[in-house]
């Protein structure tokens, strides 16, 4: 059970929440939208390079780190954004971000070997990590749950459009110049003209205490066991088997390491933060409470206290994993194995994210319609699970419909899973726990994404070894890049049919990545037993408070006007000490109705009650509501 000291300071926290005007909420979603384009620009367009980038730099037998190093470091800080930004205020912690991301695309743009690149893309991690975080979080701040499908589909579109323009950007960089230098070039100022937009449209609600009290709310214990932890279990996972033996002293001693850091963290976590990043257990317990788990065990768990919140976390892991191993390899396979160009790769590619921003934003708008979201999860893994299968029909002669059929229903799968499965999980935790939540379900899914990127390395690494002919053993090494026809039949000495085998065995390790992702869909499916939709608005069971006129939003549909004047449609908040999953304190979101003579009152649930309202005069007076 969450201790009384970390309950005060929780409490003690400032505030966030600010229900914008219709026209200012818009152009904060605007400013958040583009800053989201910038940053899938970067993440989506590296696929596409990596086979360049690795032969200018050099760098065949270790180019996966290039997306290992940025997940591993994106990974490490998702926990944290969510505290830092309670702490110091949304606004400045997301600029922060910003600002890396313009200061990493340049870095990496001016990288001369493959250590500094993948340093540089850890960066780029930590702020474009930072940016989707927060910007989550900023969001879940200015609109209110049932009205977030409404908006949601805006940025939805932007991040869609990033997901396409990506790969695109970076082809056309290649094609043109030959160099993958100037995509970087392009990132850098683009971020930083995005940042000064975003730091005259984003609102501030700075704490009220100062720097050196805010400094003192961090949990720096947790900060340093996290990271160890997680750098100490991932570098050895993704290099081991690959870069070094999994025997070897180093991995075995990595692995303790970080798996003894894992264990404090988790009693850190528990009984010592004040603010905790996770409260209660981590996810090894949190796997525990998918059975009957004795009910002391239940009582101390906070985020994993409840089935439905640990499914959900635990589906962003195995989906994160397949989504970063899908982006990753499917080009791979695209240009070694069936032989398109990398322009005509990215074309391939863009057929999901495409298809991807479309399901997201109509998934948003049905749940806004209906206030459910449980069918839309349903049918997101179902339609994913489906897609990874019908990849197993990939072959070197696959016609194009053949390759893109399984691309739009992975789309329409992942735009169904996405932001779905955040709104599921914030409908299953108290208001001021969700910057929280939406940290750790990052961390979950880059953590997934890490490590399927890793063993994704290490399945195909294993598959050319067993595939690839006598002589071509070193190709093994490169799991991005084959050498061109030319180079493979000098290489071969002129054998033509030499050069089709390791074309075979290219195709061959690329099937058995694929394979790879169907059961951890499949596990996403059979999950989606253990989710109950509770729905998007106030629940049964959760008591009714008097609210005063200083603590309702604005006049109108959660629209603008002067604070204390109350319209109908609007929505107010209370603190409560219990919700109905027995988590403590948060906030839980009030509708105002109709209670006559021009007057609005509070409604939660189906309960009659005596609440006490404001009339548009400025008269208190009680009603009765239903």
């Amino acid at each position: 059970m969450q201790s009384r000291q970390q309950r005060e300071a929780e409490k003690a926290l400032h505030d966030q929440t600010d229900l914008l005007p219709r026209g200012k909420l818009l152009t904060v979603l605007a400013a958040i939208s583009l800053t989201l384009l910038v940053t899938f620009i970067d993440q989506n367009g590296i696929g596409v390079t990596l086979p360049t980038i690795a032969a200018d730099l050099e760098a065949h037998d270790t180019i996966s780190w290039a997306g290992t190093s940025s997940l591993i470091a994106n990974t490490v800080f998702q926990m944290l954004y969510g505290r830092l930004s309670d702490i110091f205020g949304r606004r400045i912690v997301f600029l922060t971000a910003v600002a890396l991301l313009s200061l990493a695309a340049l870095l990496c743009g001016l990288s001369r070997g493959p250590a500094t690149f993948y340093v540089f893309r850890g960066l780029a991690g930590i702020g474009g990590g930072g940016i989707s975080n927060l910007a989550m979080i900023i969001v879940s701040d200015i609109v209110t749950l049932e009205q977030r499908g409404q908006y949601q589909g805006v940025i939805g579109a932007m991040v869609g459009l990033g997901n396409v323009a990506g790969p695109f950007l970076a082809a056309a960089f290649i094609a043109n110049t030959g160099s993958w230098r100037g995509f970087f070039y392009m990132v850098s100022p683009l971020a930083a003209l995005i940042g000064a937009v975003a730091f005259a449209m984003l609102p501030s609600k700075p704490p009220s205490v100062g720097v050196r009290e805010s400094l003192k709310k961090i949990d720096f214990a947790g900060v340093l066991l996290s990271s160890t932890a997680v750098i100490f279990l991932l570098i050895p996972i993704s290099g081991g088997g690959a870069y070094f033996p999994w025997d070897s002293p180093m991995v075995i001693s990595m692995l303790v390491i970080g798996v003894v850091a894992l264990g404090a963290f988790v009693l850190v976590e528990w009984r010592v933060a004040k603010l905790p990043m996770m409260p209660g257990y981590t996810c090894v317990v949190g796997l525990l409470t998918l059975c009957c788990t004795p009910v002391r065990v239940r009582r101390a768990v906070q985020i994993f206290h409840n089935r439905c919140v640990t499914t959900l976390l635990i589906q962003s892991f195995l989906f994160g994993s397949v989504y970063q191993s899908y982006l990753y390899y499917l080009p791979m396979y695209l240009q070694n194995a069936r032989g398109f160009s990398v322009l005509e790769s990215a074309g391939f590619t863009a057929i999901t994210v495409a298809i991807q921003a479309v399901a997201s934003v109509c998934s948003d708008q049905y749940m806004s319609w209906t206030q459910r979201y449980g069918e839309v999860i349903w049918s997101g893994f179902g339609l994913w699970t489906l897609g990874c299968g019908l990849t197993l029909l990939y072959t070197r002669s696959s016609s194009r419909g053949i390759i893109a059929l399984p691309l739009v229903l992975n789309g329409l799968g992942v735009g169904c899973i996405f932001q779905p499965t955040l709104v599921a999980l914030q409908c299953h935790v108290p208001r001021g726990r969700r910057a929280v939540i939406i940290s750790n379900r990052n961390f979950f899914r880059c953590a997934g994404g890490a490590v399927g990127l890793a063993v994704s390395a290490s399945v195909l690494q294993a598959g050319l070894r067993a595939s690839l002919p006598r002589g071509f053993a070193s190709l093994a090494g490169s799991t991005y890049a084959v050498p061109s026809r030319e180079a493979l039949l000098e290489l071969a000495g002129g054998d033509a049919g030499a050069v089709e085998q390791v074309l075979d065995a290219y195709m061959a390790a690329s099937r058995w990545v694929f394979i790879l992702q169907v059961p951890l869909m499949g596990l996403c499916l059979l999950g989606c037993f253990l989710v109950r939709d509770r729905g998007m608005g106030p629940h049964e069971g959760e008591p009714v408070e008097r609210v005063t006129g200083e603590q309702l939003p604005p006049t109108g549909d959660g629209g603008g006007g002067e604070t204390g004047k109350l319209g109908v449609g609007a929505v107010a908040r209370r603190d409560s000490e219990r919700t109905q999953d027995g988590a403590e304190g948060g906030h839980t979101e009030l509708e105002l109705v109709e209670a006559g003579h021009g007057s609005v009152a509070v409604r939660n649930s189906a309960k009659a009650e005596q609440v006490e309202t404001k009339s548009e005069e400025g008269k208190t007076q009680m009603a009765s509501v239903q």
